[in-house]
């Protein structure tokens, strides 16, 4: 009689987000080495260089047209949104605990892994490049800037899992925003909100992408042999 093989059932290929899943990411990190802390520091992140003017750099428009414009309207801060631009690595200090093992887990199981990323495509490959280790492991990533198109909105999901070569119930999205998770399930894929890598372990446990922990692995004593 022959063996029959039994399809996995369920997503089998993993995407990430990549700022607050796989590394940690807030321009706090560079400009409290150039301000003193308090509410000078406070400020300026509040007032002046803010997400919402980041997000222009995620949706493909270069940093020298944002930091001429921001610049203009502060122009006394020139030198420290300056540094935006030239020191950017800065504010990603380094990857979210556990991340790090968890995609080399799921690696090492054979996983094809992904991602989908709100990123600057001027600030993305210096990034790409010192963090090698991590990212050699991905198939490919889509950068919200190359496109010009961010998440949430369908069309950079659906780009994705084109040039991915996926049907969106073959992938299983992660990301920290609500609604980023939202816009990945209306397309079609399954999408997990991410807090921390423990429980994201879980849940790829129990879609069947990685085995549980072995006592051991958990940190319980080993049964005796």
């Amino acid at each position: 009689m022959r063996s029959v093989e039994v399809a996995h059932e369920g997503p089998t290929t993993v995407i990430f987000d990549i700022g607050a899943v796989l590394y940690d990411w807030d321009p706090r990190f560079l400009y409290e080495r150039l301000i003193p802390r308090g509410e000078a520091l406070n400020a300026f992140l509040r007032d002046v260089v803010t997400r919402e003017w980041h997000f222009q750099h995620d949706a493909g428009r270069p940093f020298a047209e944002t930091s001429a414009e921001l610049i203009a309207s502060h122009p006394h801060h020139a030198d420290l949104v300056a540094a935006w631009g030239e020191r950017f690595l800065d504010t990603i200090p380094g990857p979210i605990p556990g991340m790090p093992e968890l995609v080399d887990e799921l690696d090492a199981a054979g996983v094809p892994l992904y991602a989908i990323t709100n990123f600057s495509g001027e600030f993305f490959p210096p990034f790409r490049e010192r963090e090698a280790a991590m990212f050699d492991r991905f198939r490919d990533i889509v950068v919200s800037g190359d496109e010009k198109m961010v998440k949430p909105h369908a069309p950079i999901y659906r780009l994705a899992l084109d040039r991915f070569g996926l049907r969106a119930e073959e992938a299983v999205f992660i990301d920290d925003n609500v609604a980023n998770v939202a816009g990945a399930q209306a397309v079609g894929m399954t999408a997990l909100h991410f807090t921390d890598a423990a429980k994201l372990r879980a849940e790829l446990v129990s879609l069947g992408l990685l085995a549980p922990a072995s006592r051991s692995q958990s940190g319980a004593p080993a049964p005796p042999r």
